[in-house]
């Protein structure tokens, strides 16, 4: 399962701090959860991503805590950390494309489309092959954290989409097991609102939006 939230259940005024983890993993034989702290920039959330991914696969738990993308913590860590960068932009590919957009100046972003993946997280793996400088990759880096953030105030000046919110935060993997549970008689509404965090009429539109 997998799950992005960026504040403690639906309190707004609780917002997850970035500084103190990214994201963490819930290793189970049956059902591995991933949390991804929505609060992170949306570039970073999809290496946190691959990075949950490599902890599942090798079945070691762990939180990250990644400073500007480079790993922090343990030998694990670390590990994981290469497993997502080659995980996302494999390095041979790289080799080849490098020489092509090596001298444009907006080379990251064309790596970004063709590796399908964020511009910041193509430079970290420019990085990693030592293709750019570590100054080079922090500059770059400061400057679409910076972009992100202005995004993001942009997008909540704007108001988001509430159902699309919480399919997110809950995850649909979750979320439809609930509802199941609930009509076959398994579980109780009042179990069911306390496991999704939403209520009464609100409960109910959150179970249409998944389209069961």
């Amino acid at each position: 399962m997998v799950v992005v939230n960026g504040v403690v259940g639906n309190n707004t005024h609780r917002p997850l701090d970035v500084n103190e983890f990214r994201g963490f993993v819930l290793v189970d034989s049956i059902v591995p959860l991933i949390f991804v702290n929505g609060k992170d920039a949306k570039c970073a959330q999809m290496f946190t991503l691959a990075h949950e991914l490599a902890h599942i696969w090798i079945g070691e738990e762990g939180v990250s805590n990644l400073d500007r993308l480079q790993p922090v913590g343990s030998a694990v860590e670390v590990f994981c950390n290469k497993v997502a960068a080659e995980f996302l932009v494999p390095a041979q590919r790289l080799q080849t494309e490098w020489h092509i957009v090596s001298m444009h100046p907006d080379r990251f972003s064309r790596l970004a489309r063709t590796f399908k993946v964020s511009a910041l997280v193509a430079a970290r793996r420019a990085l990693d092959l030592q293709y750019i400088t570590r100054q080079e990759f922090f500059d770059f880096y400061d400057g679409q954290i910076r972009e992100s953030a202005e995004h993001r105030q942009q997008s909540k000046a704007k108001g988001g989409d509430f159902w699309r919110t919480q399919r997110v935060r809950i995850g649909d993997l979750f979320g439809g097991a609930v509802a199941q549970a609930v009509w076959t008689g398994r579980l109780l509404y009042r179990d069911a609102y306390k496991l999704t965090g939403l209520r009464g009429k609100t409960f109910d539109n959150y179970i249409a939006s998944l389209g069961l």
